[in-house]
Formats: C-alpha cells, sequence, structure tokens
C-alpha cells in the first residue's frame, strides 16, 4: 500500500486537458494546487471545457499558446495521451520541470493496494472480470485507469477500498516512478502503437515497466510463452494454449492444477482469448485467497462489453459481429480463430505503422472475402489479395455492411475485425461500432426473389 503524496499542493500545470489530465486537475485543486491545464488543441474547440475547469478554480491555456507558456511550475503531470515528443511536452522537459505521469499521481494519493491489468489486447475485458468478480465476492473495489473513470477520478475513493483495480496502458506506464501494484496481470504482448513508439522494442519496454517495483511480496498474473524478464513478484501463470501452467485449458474448461474449475460454455464469453482472461481472473482470486466455489457465480454471469465480438444480428442466417475493439493484429488474428463458419471479414483503418502481412494466412483459411476501409485499404489488400477477393469501401461503414451482405451466404459470418485504429474515419472505436450496428440494424430482410439471387 502506498500513501505518500508527494505532489499535491504547489503551482502545478496538467498537461493535456482529456479525461485522466482533467482528472488529475481536479485531484490537485481538491489537495490545494493552484493548477494550470494546457493543451495544444485550438482555443475554439476547448470554451466548454474551459468553462467546466475555470469553475474549479483551474486555469486553461490552449493552442499555439500552451506550446509556448513560459511560466513558472514546480511540477507537471503529463495526461498518457500526450506523446512525450511533442512541442508541449519539450518545453517542459527543455526547462528541467519536473513531470510525472497521471497513474503516478493517483498512486501517491492512494490508500489500498492496486491490482494492475495490462497487456496488448484483453485489458478492459479482464478489468471488468476482476471488478465484478471480486464485488461479488464481497471485495469492496472499482474499476479505474485505461479503462476510464481516470485513477485520479477515483483515488479519493482508496480509504473505503479493499483493493483499486485498475487498467494500465503502456502509455500511463511510460512516466512512473514509485507505481507498484500488489498484482500485476501480464495478458500477452503483441505489435501495436507503431505510430507512438520507434520500435517493439521501445513499445516492450513501456509496458514491461509494471513489474519495476514489485517485490518478492507481490505477485505477476503472466500468460505462459511470453518473454518476460526474471520477475522480483511470485509467479502465477495461465495459458489457452499451452500446457503445464497454472490455470489450462482442456476441452473448453479450465483447469487449476489439475482439478476443473470453470466450462467456457456456462460463461457468456466465447474464444480462448477469453479463456485466458477468465483465468487471470481467476488467478487474481486465487491471490486474495478466494475460493473457487465463490469465484464462479460472477464470472458465469458476467456480461461481455459492447464492441467486443459482440453478436449484433442475424439477418437471412448471417450472423453480424462487432468486434471494433479489436484495433491490432493480435485482436483480429483471435476474433479470426475463434469462429468455425466462414467470415465476411471487415477490416482497415488508421495506419499504425505496421502491415498486414503476419495474418494472410489466416484470413486466407478462415475468409470468403474481405472488405477494407480507409487509408489502410489498399496497403492492405496488396498483402491479402492472392488470399482472398478483397472489395473497397472507401470511407463508409455502410458501403462496407452492404457489400459484405453482397458477399455472405447463409451460415456465414460478417465481422468487423479492423485489426487497427479508428481514428482515420470515427471519433473512436467505439463510435465505428456503433456505427457498424446501426448500418447491420438498417438492413432489411431479403425477398425470396433475392434470398435465390444472393445465393446463386
Amino acid at each position: 500500500m502506498n500513501f505518500h503524496p508527494k505532489h499535491q499542493t504547489g503551482n502545478a500545470a496538467v498537461l493535456g486537458a482529456g479525461e485522466s489530465g482533467e482528472a488529475a486537475a481536479f485531484l490537485l485543486r481538491a489537495c490545494g494546487a493552484t493548477v494550470t491545464v494546457l493543451d495544444s488543441s485550438p482555443v475554439e474547440a476547448m470554451r466548454e471545457k474551459a468553462d467546466r475547469l475555470q469553475g474549479q478554480g483551474i486555469r486553461l491555456i490552449a493552442g499555439a499558446e500552451a506550446e509556448q507558456d513560459a511560466s513558472s511550475y514546480d511540477y507537471g503531470i503529463l495526461s498518457p495521451g500526450i506523446d512525450p515528443a511533442v512541442r508541449l511536452v519539450r518545453n517542459f522537459a527543455n526547462r528541467n520541470i519536473e513531470l510525472i505521469g497521471e497513474l503516478e499521481l493517483a498512486w501517491e494519493h492512494c490508500e489500498c493496494p492496486v491490482i494492475a491489468i495490462t497487456g496488448t489486447n484483453g485489458k478492459t475485458t479482464t478489468t471488468q472480470l476482476v471488478e465484478a468478480m471480486l464485488l461479488g465476492c464481497g471485495v469492496r473495489t472499482a474499476a479505474a485507469g485505461n479503462i476510464g473513470p481516470a485513477f485520479s477520478a477515483r483515488v479519493l475513493e482508496s480509504a473505503g477500498m479493499e483493493v483499486m483495480t485498475l487498467e494500465v496502458s503502456s502509455f500511463q506506464l511510460e512516466a512512473i516512478q514509485t507505481f507498484r501494484p500488489s498484482v500485476a496481470v501480464w495478458l500477452n504482448f503483441a505489435p501495436d502503437h507503431l505510430d507512438r513508439y520507434r520500435s517493439m522494442a521501445e513499445y516492450y519496454a513501456a509496458k514491461l515497466r509494471v513489474f519495476e517495483n514489485q517485490t518478492g511480496e507481490d505477485w505477476a498474473v503472466v500468460r505462459m510463452g511470453e518473454k518476460l524478464p526474471e520477475l522480483a513478484a511470485r509467479k502465477i501463470t495461465f495459458s489457452a494454449s499451452q500446457m503445464g501452467g497454472d490455470f489450462e485449458l482442456r476441452d473448453g474448461v479450465i483447469y487449476h492444477h489439475g482439478s476443473a474449475v470453470l466450462a467456457m460454455a456456462e460463461t457468456k464469453l466465447r474464444g480462448s482469448h477469453n479463456a485466458e482472461n477468465l483465468m487471470a481472473a481467476l488467478a487474481v482470486g486465487v491471490v486474495r485467497g478466494i475460493s473457487f466455489e465463490r469465484m464462479i457465480y460472477p464470472l458465469r454471469v458476467f456480461q461481455p462489453l459492447p464492441h467486443r465480438c459482440e453478436s449484433v444480428r442475424v439477418l437471412d442466417g448471417v450472423e453480424y459481429i462487432n468486434d471494433t475493439k479489436a484495433t491490432n493484429l493480435d485482436a483480429m488474428e483471435k476474433a479470426l480463430a475463434s469462429e468455425t463458419r466462414p467470415v465476411i471479414l471487415i477490416a482497415g483503418g488508421k495506419d499504425k505503422g505496421f502491415a498486414f502481412d503476419s495474418v494472410a494466412g489466416l484470413v486466407g483459411r478462415r475468409c470468403r472475402a474481405a472488405v477494407l476501409i480507409g487509408e489502410m485499404a489498399e496497403s492492405i489488400a496488396e498483402s491479402w489479395m492472392d488470399r482472398v477477393p478483397c472489395l473497397r469501401a472507401g470511407t463508409s461503414i455502410e458501403t462496407a455492411v452492404h457489400l459484405a451482405r453482397e458477399q455472405a451466404r447463409p451460415g456465414d459470418v460478417v465481422l468487423l475485425s479492423p485489426g487497427t485504429s479508428s481514428f482515420d474515419m470515427f471519433k473512436n472505436y467505439a463510435d465505428r461500432g456503433s456505427q457498424f450496428r446501426a448500418a447491420v440494424h438498417s438492413l432489411t430482410e431479403y425477398t425470396t426473389n433475392e434470398v435465390q439471387t444472393a445465393t446463386s
């Protein structure tokens, strides 16, 4: 447990006015600090936020003025969405003003132990699973961090909690100093965020910091087969594909040290990736000393979150699945691997610095066709065209849904699993998923003649 708030008073700057930055500003103001928030966004786009911050006695500086601000500050808080290489941050680094991350700030004010869950994929689902399981077992906790709300927005509640359950990203871990989770969960590691990091090694090093301050009194829940250094914490291992770990998957049943614990068919989750998310949650329960008998019920009734292999509709014998949360190739691969039916795949979006070559073989084996959207459509088509028919839908999700429907036959799946981010076309992945849902629900059933034409 921590509670040594080094940063709580004085003249503080918060870099970035997003959710985490705003939460950090409110936390510091509540502690008595003088707070200024700086954001590079245009002044016109920040007026509503400026009014909200001003109502709490917090000043906002936006646009070019923020990037050139020469005011004196005792320290600064870096929001996780702000790249340390941008001019706004360099202005502080060049003046040797101390910068810490929002995660570190909240940790200083935390009065209970922390469970930190990271990984390229599955973080949000696992964080929600852990929260639901612990609450169902009578453990006082709350989920926060990358999942939202920000850790800083919930940390003042920590005195009444037994443990805080946090989803932590590489962006948040970049700027830690003393952050030390009593339980660190490492789900997986795969290529991602190469638009932010110069290399996979840099991304990996940022993720790895979740273990940095742990000692032999702490726990590390890790997926077998992951390339990890020797860890100071005690380990619990899990895998849905390898045998020999503390948790294993055999014939759709999760085992712990040879004893059956939970059948996937008893839950509302699908796929081996979700089996690993469940194993990680069960491992956290083991660390907390909770019996499997108590853990099983809340995991059985857990309702999957929207946008993660979410069944939207079955129309004319075709199931439409929204997996818009698949913002990297590993997530797309897991979604495809969990399907046994022919797939019409809708993929593409923002160029994040990696190619789609590595999944071409799987796409060729599982997909009847691919419908490609966004700025990566042409490069994906070049990679896949020898494996599967590739159709371009431009920047319209409605066009993508209609093209997918034309390719689908009864018994097929239309799967939105983009494999990359959405910011070239949509506000975020949720907006992309919501527009997909709306497009699917706008479809009408085929007439008898249309069915014959579609299946001929």
